[in-house]
């Protein structure tokens, strides 16, 4: 099992915790990963791209000029994708570029991030994260004393008002709950902080 230390809010050792070797001692699937993040980026698309054929620009219902006898290439409307304000050829439309993946590769897509963080030293374990009010500068204070990096990733078990507000304001630092938890924003920031009660969370989830 691998043994990850535990700090409080001053940035000070207190324990070392043993993590579940099921969730977080795994062989990192890289396959898993890259599938699930792919599926991730694939369904926040918006597909509201749109373009006009040339069925559907405005203009171009009379002949140009006569079929033959003028020398010039015959034109049948001023819409046709060669002509400056004419259609587009294989036009843009919107579509819905969601689909899914099974729940096997998402739960070892996510076991193999959380591993990951492990064995990058990039998991920061905290007792406990409580602020008395909103504070921006109580938030970036418990960065630098876990020697966090900026972009970091803040993990609770339940959502948590007062901690939210106080990282809203800094840049590269998102906060969210275990049930919200997803393989691409866990490799998106190179700090992984994350509560002990919120690590047990995931251990009886995932494992």
């Amino acid at each position: 099992m691998p043994k990850v230390n535990v700090y409080n809010m001053l940035g000070e050792q207190v324990e070392e915790i043993e993590l579940s070797d099921e969730v977080f001692g795994i062989e990192v699937n890289q396959h898993a990963v890259y599938e699930v993040v792919k599926n991730h980026l694939a369904n926040r698309r918006q597909g509201t791209q749109s373009a006009k054929t040339r069925a559907e620009v405005r203009g171009g219902g009379a002949k140009p000029w006569r079929q033959k006898g003028t020398g010039r290439a015959r034109a049948g409307s001023r819409r046709a994708p060669n002509w400056t304000g004419g259609g587009v050829v294989f036009a843009p439309k919107p579509r819905d570029y969601s689909y899914r993946v099974p729940k096997k590769v998402k739960r070892l897509a996510m076991k193999s991030a959380l591993t990951s963080k492990v064995e990058n030293g990039e998991i920061i374990i905290v007792d406990e994260l409580t602020f008395e009010a909103p504070k921006t500068k109580d938030m970036v204070n418990l960065l630098t004393k876990l020697n966090a990096d900026r972009k970091a990733l803040i993990v609770t078990a339940e959502k948590d008002e007062n901690v939210v507000k106080s990282a809203n304001n800094i840049p590269n630092v998102q906060t969210t709950v275990v049930n919200n938890l997803n393989v691409y924003d866990i490799l998106k920031y190179n700090s992984f902080i994350i509560t002990k009660e919120a690590v047990r969370k995931v251990e009886e989830v995932y494992a």
